[in-house]
């Protein structure tokens, strides 16, 4: 297969850590396979010396981090063993699946404390089981940053990137030649059909081989699946496969627990859907009232949507056929609404800030005979934006008007795959787009 490098935006955040002289110890945190291991792989070659500790297949390092947390023991031992020296300034050392081992983690807080001039970053699978078991974890000498697959930009950075600056020049009042917008609609479509999980983009921008792409996505799921055996003293396993698989089903509506599982009750199914959450392979996204900001200041977590980490897991989670994919419009496919709606809200969370976990939020009016729902509700400056997503190019916008009129709003989003454009207070951004809402602001 032909090698693919693939840009990703976390690596200027990544550089920004390394020349801030007041850097902490970083901890590159996100779910498995998402490219935490390459990202920092990628830092190291920016440094004149670099160490790289997997903890996971070195289990004969743990006694490092046995007894007294001495830093300097530590570096001095792993200089040696690497035959790398350690000069602060100079040298990256990275701990990679460091949730393998805890007092590893715990380490990090006295390399700070007492080498802050050396650049330490970690990086693991599930941390966030071994970290909420740490009781006030590296308090203001840790910085975490999240990392997620790629998004539609990124995407589109690899396979024409000639076509970004032509996305952040448009708007409602100068929308996108037909020509392009055409094209941009194809890219965004086999995006949503694959995903962003590296690995699988990485095989079609280099083969275009999208039964490939496919069958990887299968192995990333029975992969998935196969850590669920390290969640088993939480929840068991056969219960974590049915929420998960029933999160993909559920998706685009509010999660019914009863409905999570057929087998078992509520309680149970509300333990797994944490864990998942916790794993980074699903988002939960809260109703908020939204008569003001904050937005979370607002949420009701009675009332949730679950979306899962990524559109393609998403879509081989459930069974869709390669064939119909292609043979059907988009809009008239089972799940088009859902599947609009997973990829936009992921899309939403994806451009957020990579230093905090994101959060997105939905708002949803239960009246007899008077449903209303708000796709997605978001902070724009110091503004309130609902935005309503659509699978094809029509549908009604009863529930976005009432909700803007309710709160007296100025601006609402309709994401669809419409070229830009509007209908009065409500700017139409197309689904390709609305990763990048922040930049195309003006």
């Amino acid at each position: 297969m032909k090698q693919v490098s693939i840009n990703r935006k976390i690596q200027k955040h990544l550089l920004h850590w390394k020349e801030d002289k007041k850097h902490k110890v970083l901890l590159l945190r996100g779910a498995r396979q998402v490219g935490k291991t390459y990202s920092i792989r990628e830092l190291g070659k920016t440094f004149p010396h670099y160490i790289e500790i997997n903890l996971d297949e070195n289990p004969d390092i743990h006694y490092l981090f046995e007894g007294q947390l001495n830093p300097q023991k530590i570096y001095s031992t792993l200089s040696v063993l690497s035959s790398v020296p350690i000069i602060p300034g100079k040298t990256l050392i990275f701990f990679d699946e460091i949730q393998a081992c805890p007092n590893a983690i715990r380490s990090l807080r006295y390399f700070y404390e007492q080498f802050p001039d050396l650049h330490v970053v970690a990086a693991g699978s599930l941390l966030e089981f071994v970290l909420s078991e740490i009781p006030s974890f590296g308090v203001g000498r840790i910085s975490s940053m999240y990392l997620f697959p790629l998004t539609f930009e990124e995407f589109l950075t690899a396979i024409h990137s000639k076509l970004i600056p032509v996305i952040r020049n448009a708007n409602s009042d100068y929308p996108i030649e037909d020509i392009l917008h055409n094209q941009l609609l194809e890219y965004y479509r086999i995006y949503q059909l694959i995903g962003g999980m590296p690995e699988v983009i990485a095989a079609y921008l280099g083969e275009k081989d999208l039964l490939k792409c496919m069958t990887i996505l299968d192995n990333l799921i029975s992969s998935l699946q196969d850590d669920f055996a390290k969640y088993k003293k939480r929840s068991p396993v056969a219960l974590l496969r049915e929420v998960f698989q029933s999160t993909a089903i559920q998706a685009g509506g509010k999660f019914v627990f009863k409905n999570g599982s057929a087998f078992t009750t509520g309680k149970s199914v509300k333990t797994s859907l944490e864990l998942l959450n916790q794993a980074g392979l699903i988002y939960k996204i809260p109703h908020t009232s939204a008569n003001g900001l904050p937005l979370g200041a607002e949420v009701n977590w009675k009332k949730f949507k679950v979306i899962p980490f990524d559109s393609g897991i998403y879509q081989r989670l459930l069974g869709f056929s390669l064939k119909d994919y292609f043979t059907t419009e988009t809009a008239l496919l089972n799940n088009a609404g859902s599947l609009a709606e997973v990829a936009a809200g992921l899309q939403l969370m994806y451009c957020q800030n990579p230093f905090i976990r994101p959060e997105l939020y939905y708002w949803h009016r239960e009246a007899k005979n008077s449903n209303a729902e708000v796709d997605f509700v978001i902070q724009l400056g110091s503004d309130i934006v609902p935005i309503e997503v659509k699978a094809g190019t029509k549908g009604q916008m009863q529930s976005i008007q009432l909700f803007m009129d309710k709160r007296k709003l100025k601006r609402g989003i309709r994401t669809s795959l419409e070229n830009f454009s509007h209908y009065g207070k409500i700017d139409v951004i197309p689904l390709y787009a609305i990763g990048m809402l922040n930049q195309n602001e003006k």
